[in-house]
């Protein structure tokens, strides 16, 4: 029995252009004599749809993109997803087509994705089915978590999915189905999508497994992909390539910048650009993701930016070939604070003038983007998110943010990774000591402990839910838990006002981690 597996890349709501990849594939897998194609869950739509699933129009349009699709599956079986309206209510299904009708919708029964929660209903979950002979187990998304007998009922198990991405989960995903196809004793085929969507990036990472628990084919990380395998034929088993959390976490930012860019027309990206790690981790992205003609970049110093971080900032824009300017705020900074002289007085010098500089930079960059249509990025790091460490309507500001959930340490990471082959990031930017550069000699870790301590008291606080006697008994200096601890709950406003931050753990504030407001708890 051959199966073709269609991982690809949808847009939500794009039904013809959606559909023309289905129908393409169709054709692909028909000319290789697959008996079975397979498409991820919500194919037909995209995902994640929201409140577009309470749309009837929204759903009768995958309805009939579906009846058009299942015209070119004579010679096939094809299982792709959808969203349908049953009892009034969502559900998501594979659709079965055999001989150009529907036949047959599998529902979704574990609804676990916090995006799906409050738009999908519960459905009755895995179900058999028979394909030239074979008995198939149709299993959607999270169904295949949950514990099924499959037993003499099924020869092969089928997993179509919207599995989006997070640190680590590719090597996860791919030894619990080795685990699932040994323990049962059967091939596991699994298909999941590929692309973003706005902040969430599905990795795609399709996989087939025979009953020994061998990898027998495996789809490509980040990349649309097309494979027909004869799951019945003895096929030789595939060593599962190492999966390095930083290059998987710099191609899901690529994809997620450029589905970002490309699924909302727009094409020219602007950002400030300090001499600090996280503008030079952010713009070489983007130069690479966009290419160097499309990305622009602006050098606002103070009286307080250091010599080396203006030239740190021009040798990286030179090496990237990006357009740049140099706007020296110092004199409207100075205009500022004789305006407020009145209102401050004698009052000493602190983070209202700091911020004050923060916020005129975060005005020009939002100049820029007005005035040439360009999409401001932001460079926020999540340990910044987390503790505060950021100016509201300043440095804040932006349309996406590419490391909005990575720890500064990550950008570090990910600084060298993208030095793997010569020098695009100043090596000065990665070695000298972070700072804001809002006062004279400012350095990152005279407001903050040293970012490797507060990265680990950050990530076992927010990843794994530690309360903060379990951090102190972990060995962490008491003082400096709760000192951290204060700084994430005085902060939860400053994420609430945050701009769409690319998910790349399960974790991503604003999303897996919703905290109230308004919060005596203190967790």
């Amino acid at each position: 029995m051959k199966i073709a597996l269609a991982q690809l890349n949808y847009t939500i709501g794009a039904f013809e252009s959606n559909k023309m990849k289905i129908i393409r594939s169709i054709n692909e897998a028909k000319a290789q004599h697959a008996d079975l194609l397979l498409f991820a869950e919500q194919a037909i739509c995209g995902t994640p749809a929201y409140d577009l699933l309470n749309k009837v129009t929204f759903l009768e349009l995958c309805e009939e993109a579906l009846v058009e699709i299942a015209s070119y599956c004579d010679n096939i079986s094809v299982l792709g997803g959808l969203p349908i309206q049953h009892n009034n209510r969502t559900i998501s299904v594979a659709a079965l087509i055999q001989n150009r009708k529907v036949v047959r919708y599998v529902g979704k029964r574990n609804v676990i994705w916090r995006d799906d929660k409050g738009y999908i209903t519960p459905s009755e979950g895995c179900e058999y089915v028979k394909i030239c002979g074979r008995k198939v187990a149709v299993v959607v998304n999270e169904d295949i978590l949950a514990e099924q007998e499959y037993g003499d009922y099924a020869d092969i198990i089928v997993n179509i999915t919207a599995s989006r991405y997070s640190r680590g989960i590719v090597e996860k995903r791919y030894d619990f189905l080795r685990r699932l196809a040994y323990t049962k004793g059967k091939t596991v085929v699994f298909l999941n999508q590929v692309g973003a969507q706005t902040d969430v990036v599905f990795d795609g990472s399709s996989a087939v497994f025979n009953g020994r628990g061998e990898a027998v084919a495996l789809l490509k990380n980040f990349e649309e992909d097309f494979l027909v395998v004869d799951v019945e034929a003895d096929l030789p088993h595939i060593e599962i390539p190492y999966q390095d959390k930083t290059v998987n976490v710099y191609h899901a930012i690529k994809l997620g910048l450029k589905d970002y860019f490309e699924k909302n027309g727009f094409t020219r990206a602007c950002l400030g650009l300090s001499g600090g790690i996280d503008s030079a981790v952010v713009v070489a992205i983007a130069a690479d993701v966009l290419g160097p003609e499309n990305v622009r970049v602006l050098m606002m110093p103070s009286q307080f930016s250091s010599d080396h971080s203006v030239d740190d900032a021009l040798k990286l824009a030179e090496n990237l070939g990006i357009e740049y300017d140099i706007v020296p705020i110092t004199e409207t900074y100075t205009t500022v604070m004789k305006a407020m002289r009145p209102v401050f007085g004698d009052l000493p010098f602190d983070v209202a003038e700091e911020n004050i500089q923060a916020r005129i930079r975060g005005l020009m960059m939002m100049a820029v983007s007005n005035k040439f249509g360009h999409i401001l990025l932001n460079t926020t790091n999540k340990s910044e998110m987390a503790v505060g460490y950021g100016t509201l309507y300043g440095d804040t500001n932006g349309s996406i943010s590419l490391l909005g959930d990575l720890y500064k340490s990550e950008v570090f990471d990910l600084a060298r990774y993208i030095n793997r082959d010569t020098e695009i990031i100043p090596e000065n930017i990665i070695l000298k000591a972070p700072s804001a550069e809002l006062r004279p000699e400012q350095r990152d870790d005279e407001s903050l402990p040293p970012y490797d301590v507060l990265d680990a008291i950050l990530y076992r606080m927010i990843e794994e839910g530690q309360h903060r006697e379990e951090i102190i008994n972990a060995g962490f200096d008491a003082e400096v838990v709760y000192k951290v601890y204060g700084m994430v709950l005085r902060n939860e406003h400053k994420r609430y006002q945050f701009c769409p931050v690319l998910r790349l753990s399960t974790r991503t504030f604003g999303k897996e981690r919703v905290m109230p407001l308004t919060n005596r708890y203190g967790y």
